[in-house]
């Protein structure tokens, strides 16, 4: 079954894999390439330690907190990667799934920035999930009818449903601070950076004028 997985779906999985491991051998030295707020002291470029840098937008896409953090990840990169990534081809798809992870990593920065500020705690972001859940918004506009079925519990519905059901579960949660210590608005985030880049490929507003044609390779799939 891995040999058939497209290209760039594969490379990812075994990138988030390799990285896993290196957090297992080497532990704390990899906190540079986690994703830190701005804290009250600023951005400092020169100081790679726990504070915020450039990089850390990409990085901490890569590095999970848990092998079960990295499993699930996996899991969704491995059923919804492919069917987009043969749809939109190699390019198309890895820069969709790289912006979708920088988008998440530009929300977080954000909310971390304001937690701190109202005297919360400086704590770093790792996680494939704004990348992950940018490609679950994807698969609900490229296949809105396709049935899916949940984990828990196992239930069967339209790709559409289940996206419009994430997307509702993670602003209830990060809004009323359930699940604390999970990124939800780094999650909304990649969705929101998908969508605007879907809509940026496809002519649409704010990007371009309405009733435009949406390019082939971004037909809707019924």
């Amino acid at each position: 079954m891995f040999p058939r997985l497209p290209t760039v779906t594969k490379a990812l999985l075994i990138a988030n894999g390799l990285m896993f491991l290196l957090q297992w051998l080497l532990g704390d030295a990899l906190s540079p390439l986690m994703l830190w707020p701005i804290s009250g002291g600023g951005f400092d470029p020169f100081s790679p330690g726990e504070n915020f840098q450039v990089w850390q937008l990409l990085t901490y896409g890569f590095l999970h907190g848990s092998f079960t953090h990295l499993l699930f990840n996996m899991f969704a990169l491995f059923m919804f990667g492919a069917s987009l990534e043969q749809t939109w081809g190699e390019k198309r798809f890895l820069t969709y799934y790289l912006v979708c992870v920088i988008g998440a990593g530009l929300c977080q920065v954000l909310v971390g920035w304001w937690t701190v500020s109202q005297g919360g705690d400086v704590y770093p972001t790792v996680g494939a999930s704004g990348g992950i859940y940018g490609l679950l918004l994807a698969y609900g506009l490229l296949f809105p009818n396709q049935q899916v079925m949940l984990l828990f519990p196992p239930i069967p519905m339209k790709a559409r449903t289940f996206v419009i059901l994430f997307g509702v579960i993670e602003l209830l949660s990060g809004l009323n601070g359930w699940q604390p210590g999970v990124a939800h608005f780094a999650h909304l985030g990649g969705m929101l950076f998908g969508w605007l880049l879907i809509r940026y490929w496809r002519g649409q507003p704010p990007f371009g004028g309405r009733g435009g044609r949406k390019p082939p390779h971004l037909r809707r799939v019924k």
